[in-house]
């Protein structure tokens, strides 16, 4: 059994020379000597090891063309056991590897530990590990190393909207790849919206049949002229999405779905018009939205809407099964930007609100979303919704993703509520990356790499008796301007490598924190972007192909607002 400092003629390192990210807790390395891997490298897998294994002989034998046989412990090995001094002393997602002449030795406090040090050891063999073939001639060697490391965040989210634009299963699970190398460990996965319903629900047939194709899609800001005149969508069956919690479970990831109520619902109510306030709008009429914004259409708060959505809800919680994951009784309802109009216009919700002594339109909308909150507690989940769910009172196990600044998140720590922190202003990713003319499709603040790195979790002011509610944080890709994977990369890169660091790394407050230092890491980080296919912004700007000239976008001028 080795330990971090059996390393001799070490230095201590902060991750720069093997351009390590997230930048590891402790680190020590002798960056002159090496553990090469070769034809005769085995893989000593402990008990409770397997998944980690699996990925490691999977992933590593395809990059390196070497066999990796399963074997028992001894040298020349890869070693993976689980550990209850790294369990005591990192938590069950910390890992201790070290690296010494005789091979590597892996221990994690738990699986997901284990998994996330394996993720560390492919970044120690450089960029090529991330290839799914052998390059010629090249040399697997590990420099010894010493490393302890351990998250800060229990929450370190991806939000990805597919319902603007339809992400295909292949595209998603390259993204759960994506969020695996970067630490990154729940997928918060936007499923329905105006502009598409994306999820198989037998009951009801329509949703799919008619709300996931729209006939056209406006090209870029909604105050642009242009349109992509031909249908989009698509949806994820049943045993797809099956198939992408298993494929996210094996990388230590849970998956959250959001199915968004009462508002952003207009896809759901062009396949099932009686969802509508039918006695304001002909939702007859209505189809799938093809423009971008907050559609006015929004749902009855009728008992026969409640019963569509606990059947919808019914056969979603079965998809996604409430197991020992981390995370996974979560369910997500969104509860945001719901329009009144079509409510303060309609007979019979003013019938409602009258008969449940409602003071208006506003507690109404409460009054739904906390139905479901006492629906899916009592089915042993907890509903997560964005900040706007405060108003009107939560159950208490409801938790909140604040999105419109601090503010909701500092508010329902205070009230006791689990937090999940990722402000507009820092964290949305659709936002534009430089002030450029070239930014293609420029969308509201200008968040750069460094921004995004200097972003801080915690609300500033939050007491330290409620900083233990700060579950996380997630960055939110919201695609209604990316119209294809390679517009996905390009936001989304590499600014998610930043934010993975923030998410993971035990960094100094935000004034202090070395960017130029994560720069010099981020050398080699895009030629391990580069190895996985990624388009991601190169740092002196866009290539032509990524601009997008005469398309509109969004700009604000200014620096953000804290709200």
């Amino acid at each position: 059994m080795t330990d971090v400092n059996d390393v001799t003629q070490v230095t201590e390192a902060t991750g720069e020379a093997a351009g390590l990210i997230p930048r590891p807790g402790r680190m020590t390395t002798d960056e002159e000597r090496f553990f090469e891997l070769g034809p005769d490298t085995t893989v000593s897998a402990g008990e409770g090891t397997a998944r980690t294994e699996r990925w490691l002989r999977a992933t590593l034998g395809a990059a390196t063309g070497l066999p990796l046989a399963p074997a028992p412990a001894g040298d020349g090995a890869l070693r993976l056991r689980l550990d209850e001094a790294v369990t005591r002393d990192l938590g069950a997602e910390g890992y201790r590897l070290t690296v010494t002449a005789r091979g590597a030795d892996l221990a994690g406090g738990g699986p997901a530990g284990l998994f996330w040090g394996a993720q560390t050891l492919r970044q120690l063999l450089g960029p090529a590990a991330f290839r799914r073939a052998p390059l010629p001639g090249a040399r697997w060697r590990l420099p010894l190393t010493g490393i302890e490391d351990t998250p800060r965040f229990r929450w370190r989210g991806l939000m990805l909207d597919v319902a603007r634009h339809f992400m295909p299963k292949d595209g998603v699970l390259r993204y759960l790849d994506l969020m695996a190398a970067h630490k990154l460990n729940v997928l918060h996965f936007h499923l329905t919206d105006d502009q598409g319903w994306r999820v198989e629900i037998k009951r009801y047939p329509k949703l799919t049949g008619t709300g996931s194709w729209r006939p056209r899609t406006k090209f870029g800001h909604r105050a642009s002229p242009l349109w992509e005149d031909k249908p989009h969508g698509g949806h994820y069956t049943q045993d797809d999405i099956r198939e992408i919690v298993a494929y996210a479970a094996e990388r230590h990831i849970t998956v959250v779905p959001e199915v968004d109520v009462p508002g952003h619902s207009q896809a759901a109510i062009a396949a099932y018009p009686e969802l509508g306030n039918t006695d304001v709008v002909d939702t007859t009429a209505l189809g799938v939205w093809d423009d971008w914004g907050v559609s006015r259409n929004v749902l009855a708060p009728t008992d026969a809407t409640l019963r569509f959505y606990e059947g919808v809800l019914e056969e979603l919680l079965e998809l996604f099964p409430a197991d020992a994951a981390p995370f996974s009784g979560f369910f997500h309802i969104g509860g945001d930007e719901c329009p009144k109009e079509q409510w303060r216009a309609s007979v019979t919700a003013q019938a409602r609100i009258k008969e449940l002594g409602l003071a208006g339109e506003e507690e109404l909308q409460s009054w739904f979303i906390r139905h479901f909150d006492t629906w899916l507690t009592a089915r042993g989940r907890r509903l997560i919704g964005w900040d706007e769910i405060l108003e009107g009172g939560l159950a208490e196990g409801a938790a909140v993703a604040s999105w419109r600044g601090y503010a909701g998140g500092t508010a329902a720590a205070r009230a006791g509520h689990d937090v999940v922190m990722c402000p507009e202003q820092h964290v949305y990713l659709d936002h534009r990356q430089d002030a450029g003319a070239d930014e293609p499709v420029p969308i509201g603040f200008v968040r750069t790499l460094e921004d995004v790195y200097r972003f801080e979790p915690v609300p500033p002011g939050l007491e330290a008796a409620h900083v233990p509610h700060v579950l996380g944080t997630q960055a939110n890709v919201w695609t209604e301007v990316m119209e294809n994977p390679a517009r996905v990369d390009y936001q989304t890169f590499p600014r998610l490598a930043a934010f993975a660091e923030v998410a993971w790394s035990d960094l100094p407050p935000s004034p202090e924190r070395d960017f130029a230092g994560f720069e010099r890491r981020m050398t080699a980080h895009y030629r391990r972007l580069d190895a996985l296919g990624v388009g991601y912004r190169p740092p002196a700007g866009p290539h032509p192909w990524q601009r997008r000239p005469g398309v509109l976008g969004r700009p604000i001028d200014g620096p953000p607002p804290v709200r």
